[in-house]
């Protein structure tokens, strides 16, 4: 995902574009070859990616890219923000933005527009097959603003928390060891509403600027936080009664983790509250799809004689793959 915003001065519009890692690492790609540090000198291409593959024509002329600027990711900062002015014949009345960048970050890849104009915020999704946005930016002389809504940047939140969680393989893997664990649906409730509660909190701190330890310290935690819960499910023979404080204890360092793409797009304060909101509903709504999927699988094995063969052949699939998250995540936060 990448965030953009839209202001105007005169005959000129400024697109200020912020990709997250994931978004970044596919920009870089696409301009670079070679790795890390060399494609670190790429950065300076993104500008020229952007200006070629986002066109903006005002008042049904098109406005011509200047040079832009490119502020690199740095050690405390995962992003990189790509600032092109496009120059206009005149001041514009209506804009039509046109955004290409899927094609080079991939299908998946959507950017987020924020446009201040006319009194009022107007936010847009664009991507792939969605690419025109076409807004007003002035109010005909004698004639009302038009109305405005933000139903689709809130929209976009949502789906980026589903999308967040389902493509989050690691809080996934968690998630199923903490219900392999045992216990009927009363158990299972209370484990899933105790990780929900907790990360809901940590997600709100951290977005909101109270707390925010670095991902070098919470991402080998989260990995951590599956070798562990897969380790009890395999040794233990009675997990279900405190499986809640596990959920809820874990639950707090995954918050943070969640909270890194929102973090990532560094989000104006006025649209964080709504941003959070929608986001956590999406984690909410896609952890839900996932538990639902599994449940019926779950509560028919437990029935079984096999129940506990069952549970040890899967943890221990979950256990080495923990493993191998822990292993990657701290080579990367030692910079081997």
């Amino acid at each position: 995902m990448g965030y953009a915003t839209v202001s105007l001065s005169g005959g000129t519009v400024r697109y200020s574009l912020t990709l997250g890692p994931d978004a970044l690492a596919a920009a870089v790609a696409e301009t670079a070859t070679g790795v890390w540090p060399q494609r670190r000198e790429s950065y300076a291409t993104l500008a020229d990616l952007v200006a070629r593959k986002v066109s903006i024509s005002a008042n049904g002329v098109k406005c011509e890219p200047v040079p832009g600027t490119v502020t690199p990711p740095t050690p405390d900062r995962a992003n990189a923000v790509v600032i092109v002015d496009y120059a206009c014949p005149g001041p514009p009345h209506e804009l039509l933005l046109r955004d290409d960048l899927s094609d080079a970050l991939g299908n998946d890849y959507h950017t987020l527009v924020r446009v201040e104009a006319l009194g009022s915020v107007q936010q847009y999704t664009l991507e792939r097959d969605r690419r025109e946005a076409r807004l007003a930016v002035a109010a005909s002389s004698g004639s009302p603003a038009p109305e405005v809504t933000a139903g689709s940047g809130v929209f976009a939140f949502f789906r980026l928390g589903i999308e967040h969680i389902l493509t989050g393989v690691d809080h996934l893997l968690f998630v199923l060891a903490l219900v392999l664990g045992g216990g009927g649906i009363g158990s299972l409730f209370a484990v899933i509403t105790a990780f929900t509660a907790a990360h809901s909190i940590t997600l709100a701190v951290a977005v909101l600027g109270a707390a925010s330890p670095p991902s070098w310290i919470v991402e080998p935690v989260i990995a951590l936080s599956i070798v562990y819960v897969a380790a009890e499910n395999i040794f233990l023979r009675r997990t279900a009664s405190w499986r809640w404080a596990v959920g809820f204890a874990f639950g707090l360092v995954h918050g943070f983790g969640f909270a890194g793409a929102l973090l990532d797009l560094d989000l104006p304060p006025g649209a964080l509250a709504g941003a959070l909101v929608s986001f956590n509903l999406g984690v909410e709504a896609g952890q839900v799809a996932v538990i639902a999927a599994f449940l019926p699988v779950l509560l028919w094995f437990r029935r079984a004689a096999w129940e506990r063969r069952a549970v040890t052949a899967l943890s221990a699939l979950v256990l080495v793959a923990g493993l191998a998250f822990l292993l990657d995540r701290v080579l990367v936060a030692a910079n081997w």
